[in-house]
């Protein structure tokens, strides 16, 4: 299929993403807001902004698929998700998983980090499925990955657990179908069990502008000069 006929592309000429924006949207049904108002407000908005984006019938613009070292861990956190209370988004990830193209978001990935994480969006102003109401996308960590500290200025972010798990902050640990919450300009660091690898779905939400515009950058460690960081 040639570029142009990729560009004419809608959600309901490739029914496997339409299914996995379903999916997602769901997700954000089904989590509780455990009795958080803005937690609950959060997962509302994302909901509505995919509604919005299958509403639409959105484009849909695949990029070229892109290999990291920690996608040789995909097979495996798919596996260990199918089972998870979220299997139902994990089977249908596998059909879109040959597309996907992972990337690290970064000028300077730390040492180490390159082998351990990659993010594939989903949704967003830069596809594959065009939209400018909401990002959504995959976090993959290897095993005993740290994720350095960062913050995302001017929007809310939320993960969804589907495989493996995590502790955020050093605050709890979120198994499969935890729904991890930071709203604008929260710091966060990420870790992951010594063992298994772990795959996250991620939402952002906040302003057009703020949604194309996101620059991710790694919180300086203490000591250093401040930073304005996303």
């Amino acid at each position: 299929m040639s570029a142009a006929e990729y560009a004419e592309l809608r959600l309901s000429d490739r029914p496997d993403w339409l299914y996995l924006l379903r999916e997602f949207q769901e997700l954000y049904r089904r989590r509780s807001a455990g009795g958080s108002k803005p937690i609950r407000s959060h997962m509302k908005a994302v909901r509505d902004a995919i509604g919005k984006v299958i509403a639409a019938d959105a484009p849909v613009r695949p990029r070229a698929p892109e290999t990291k070292p920690v996608t040789a861990h995909f097979a495996r956190a798919l596996d260990n998700g199918r089972m998870q209370v979220t299997g139902s988004v994990v089977r249908s990830l596998e059909h879109v998983a040959p597309e996907l193209s992972w990337l690290y978001g970064y000028d300077k990935v730390p040492a180490g980090l390159g082998r351990k994480y990659a993010y594939a969006e989903i949704a967003g102003p830069f596809g594959p499925v065009v939209s400018e109401h909401v990002i959504l996308g995959l976090v993959l960590f290897g095993p005993s990955c740290t994720y350095p500290a960062h913050a995302h200025d001017g929007l809310t972010e939320s993960y969804v657990t589907l495989s493996g798990s995590v502790s955020e902050n050093d605050a709890g640990v979120f198994a499969p179908g935890s729904l991890i919450f930071n709203p604008p300009g929260r710091t966060h660091r990420i870790t992951t069990a010594d063992h298994e690898p772990s795959l996250l779905a991620y939402a952002w939400h906040g302003p057009a502008e703020v949604l194309s515009g996101q620059k991710m950058v790694f919180s300086r460690p203490r000591g250093a000069r401040k930073r304005s960081s996303t």
